[in-house]
């Protein structure tokens, strides 16, 4: 009985169903699967979130001289933003701001979307991160080949290098050079997942001693303790890593457009 007790427990505390993908709204066309899931969900749900705010605080508001709390922070964002594109790429930057803003933005409003109990961290999913990661990439290379035209080939072979390691170096460049996907891609998805991950474990192990009763009642308020603390931890991280996000999109910018 105690077995048994012990093996739903685990089921119900499965730290990976959390990231399950489950269709709200099941459409098919022949063997292809458009179904509306939860993951479409948090994902248009932060995206209107964001969008009815930035409306009404600035068009339906027309903003204020002495600002909001809602006010003050999309001004904090668009600063944070703005300075970011300027350290990392100079004025030139400040034509590609629209793009690093909504990337940056969505990503923010995502993450802290995962952190609402019973949501879902599109983020924790390695095939988002990569979508957004490969989005970036051929951004920027198409920006560097604009920008340099044939010239742009230089990226993959340094200056001054032997005529005879060329070959070796140029492969090396090469592959250092796309790697840069999964790095982008592998930095939010894994930072996104073992929080939540962790989280959901010292939740199950807290309800586990909570219903063994007796004692080890009263010793689940540490495993809870650590949640409490770990749930600002976590927090924080899902913002910075929106921001390495975007300040790395911006680095990747600034080598396009300047080749180096």
């Amino acid at each position: 009985m105690q077995s048994s007790t012990f093996t739903n427990a685990v089921v119900a505390f499965n730290p990976l169903e959390q990231f399950q993908i489950v269709p709200l709204i099941s459409f098919n066309i022949g063997a292809v699967d458009f179904s509306f899931t939860n993951s479409a969900l948090a994902a248009v749900g932060a995206s209107t979130f964001f969008i009815l705010l930035v409306r009404l605080v600035f068009h339906t508001g027309q903003g204020s001289i002495v600002p909001s709390r809602w006010q003050s922070l999309l001004e904090m964002i668009y600063d944070l933003v703005a300075g970011v594109l300027n350290d990392n790429v100079g004025q030139r930057g400040q034509v590609f701001f629209p793009f690093v803003f909504s990337l940056f933005a969505f990503l923010l409003v995502v993450n802290l979307i995962g952190m609402v109990p019973y949501s879902f961290t599109i983020t924790s999913h390695i095939i988002v991160t990569l979508m957004f990661s490969l989005m970036v990439y051929l951004g920027v290379m198409t920006i560097m080949i604009r920008e340099h035209g044939f010239h742009a080939l230089s990226v993959f072979l340094p200056a001054g290098a032997p005529f005879a390691l060329y070959p070796l170096l140029i492969a090396i460049e090469l592959i250092s050079n796309v790697m840069r996907i999964v790095s982008l891609s592998v930095r939010l998805f894994a930072n996104m997942m073992a929080g939540h991950i962790l989280l959901k474990v010292l939740l199950g192990f807290a309800w586990t001693m909570m219903m063994a009763g007796g004692v080890i009642f009263f010793l689940h308020l540490i495993p809870m303790g650590v949640v409490f603390v770990l749930l600002f931890l976590e927090t924080a991280v899902a913002v910075i890593q929106a921001y390495v996000f975007a300040t790395l999109t911006c680095i990747y910018l600034n080598e396009a457009i300047n080749l180096h």
